[in-house]
This record gives structure tokens, C-alpha cells and sequence, in this order.
């Protein structure tokens, strides 16, 4: 569904390395480092809350996208050499799938649980599960991936052409996407209006600018392909005149995937006051502070309070 084409084209990602190759896999390495410093800070050098998890598991979803896109530019290059490269590209689009879904299933669910903690704040801060976030990304990967394997096998492993199951996955597929998107759509137009409207207004934080901004390059650059791929499932007959948009959507879904790391340390490394450049926070202070979930205050330097009172999770 998202990431396969016919077998006619080898059952995988086509991208012109004259036009789109080279700079998709600039973006993508660049995206892996920004996402693996941040894997690496949450998952091993800072204190891990419910927001955390979510953050985790989508710089992993990300890494892995970006990691393959890595894979198929440096083929449709002719810069690999590996023996097993045919094993990769051959299950390259359950992967690429998977963690497409992944990527935006928790993206949904980062701004529907911040939407649920605004309405429903008591229930939230006394009544939620301690291990919600890590369940919720469990459940969300192994549908992700239960969708991937099906509708990828159905549409490209069994047959040249599209089949009866293939056009049923990738319907149930395209259902699931939808349904995302709105949950996605809903839960940040309600955060913008409880922020910027309304008498009971939510005071801005950092949080809410990485989440807007977050969802916004999501809207502008990882929707394309879900739209692209849902127009392809349905007039395969005439697929071939949607190659170079597809092209495009696959850069810019890899844009989506390598500017998450880019916001977290805009978002946390902007203030009011100017530092000189010997005086810049760690790395660890800034993701801290791009999710800080309080009102800014005029000391800044203090290490990132709790947004929850949910205890740490466990790794």
C-alpha cells in the first residue's frame, strides 16, 4: 500500500537517483543522527515519564524509516555492495510501512492524551494507568505491523497485479490512516483552541509549540504519501502518471521523519535572554525543555519537573 509497487518495477521504492536519490539521502543520514542522539538521551541518560515513551518510540519509528530510505537510496545510487542487500530490499516495504503507521499512530496518540489531560485533568493526573504509554506504543507497533505484513504480501508477494485481498488491505489500511488523521486533526485543533482561545485559556509551554510544530511539518510533508499511496491502491491502472508525485511524497515523508530532532532543540534552546555561544545548554537540557509542560518562568537552567504524576516507567 504505501511503499510497494508492481513487481514490473522490482516491489520497490522507485526514486530517480538524477532527481530525488541524492537528496533523500542526505536528509534521511542527517535525520538518523538527529534521531539516534535523541533515542539515545531518552532512552539512556534521562528520567523516563509518560511523555517519554511516546517521544521514544516515535524517534524509533523514524530512525528505522530513515535507516531504510538510507538502504533504497544507496541501491537506486549503485553505492552498495552488500551480498544481502536483495534480503533488505525484498522486505523493505513491511518495514517502511510499519513504521510509517508506527510514526503517525504515536503521533496521535502524544496529542490526544495532551487534548484528554486538558478536559479531562483530575481523571488524568489521578486516575491514569501507570504503564498507559508504554501499552498504548506496544498495541499500536503490532497493529502497524500486522497491517504492514498483510497488505504488503497480498499486494506485491503473491501476484504482478493487484488482487481482490490486495484491494481489501489496502482499504483497511487507508481506513486506519484515516482514522489516525482525524484523531491526530481533532486532538491538535482542540490544544490550539484551549490555548489560544476560550476564558479557561491554557497557558502556552514548550510542550504544546513541539507538538504543534510537530504536526504541522506532519501535515505538510508525512501526509503526502499516505494520499499519494491511497490514489495509487485505487487507480493502479494509471499508476504510472503518479510516479513523480510519489517521488516527491517519499522526500518529503523523509523530511517528516528527520525534522523532528530539528524542533526538539529549537523549541528547547529558544529564550529570551541571548547566551553566548560557550554558555549554549547540553543536549539533555534542551530535549528536557522542549517537553517542559509548565509555564515559562524567569530563571531558566532547572531540570524538567514532571507533567504527570505518573511514576517512571521502566525500561
Amino acid at each position: 500500500f504505501l511503499f510497494v509497487l508492481s513487481s514490473s518495477s522490482g516491489g520497490v521504492l522507485s526514486i530517480s537517483p538524477t532527481t530525488l536519490g541524492l537528496p533523500t539521502l542526505i536528509t534521511a543520514q542527517i535525520g538518523l543522527v538527529g534521531n539516534a542522539v535523541v533515542l539515545w538521551l531518552l532512552g539512556f541518560r534521562m528520567h523516563r515519564n509518560a511523555l517519554s515513551v511516546y517521544i521514544l518510540n516515535l524517534a524509533g519509528a523514524d530512525f528505522l524509516f530513515l535507516c531504510f530510505h538510507v538502504i533504497v537510496s544507496l541501491n537506486k545510487l549503485n553505492l552498495t555492495f552488500l551480498f544481502f542487500l536483495a534480503f533488505i530490499l525484498k522486505y523493505l516495504p513491511i518495514v517502511m510501512t510499519c513504521s510509517y503507521l508506527t510514526g503517525l499512530s504515536v503521533l496521535s496518540a502524544i496529542s490526544a492524551e495532551r487534548c484528554l489531560s486538558i478536559l479531562c485533568p483530575i481523571w488524568y493526573h489521578c486516575h491514569r494507568p501507570i504503564h498507559t504509554s508504554a501499552v498504548i506504543c506496544a498495541i499500536l507497533w503490532a497493529l502497524s505491523l500486522l497491517l504492514s505484513i498483510l497488505d504488503v504480501y497480498h499486494c506485491s508477494f503473491l501476484s504482478i497485479n493487484f488482487n481482490y485481498w490486495c484491494q481489501t488491505f489496502s482499504f483497511i489500511t487507508a481506513a486506519w490512516l484515516i482514522i489516525l488523521f482525524m484523531v491526530l486533526s481533532i486532538s491538535s485543533l482542540t490544544l490550539l483552541i484551549k490555548v489560544i482561545c476560550g476564558s479557561r485559556r491554557v497557558p502556552l509551554t514548550r510542550l504544546y509549540v513541539t507538538i504543534g510544530l510537530t504536526v504541522l511539518v506532519f501535515l505538510f510533508c508525512g501526509l503526502p504519501i499516505g494520499i499519494i499511496s491511497f490514489l495509487l491502491s485505487w487507480i493502479h491502472k494509471n499508476h504510472m502518471s503518479l510516479h513523480f508525485p510519489k517521488r516527491t511524497a517519499l522526500f518529503l515523508s523523509c523530511i517528516n521523519s528527520s525534522a523532528k530532532p530539528i524542533i526538539y532543540i529549537f523549541v528547547g534552546s529558544c529564550r529570551r535572554g541571548q547566551n553566548l555561544w560557550w554558555q549554549q545548554p547540553s543536549l539533555k537540557l534542551v530535549l528536557e525543555k522542549a517537553f517542559q509542560d509548565i509555564p515559562e518562568v524567569k530563571k531558566s537552567g532547572e531540570s524538567l519537573p514532571q507533567e504527570t504524576t505518573e511514576s517512571p516507567v521502566d525500561p
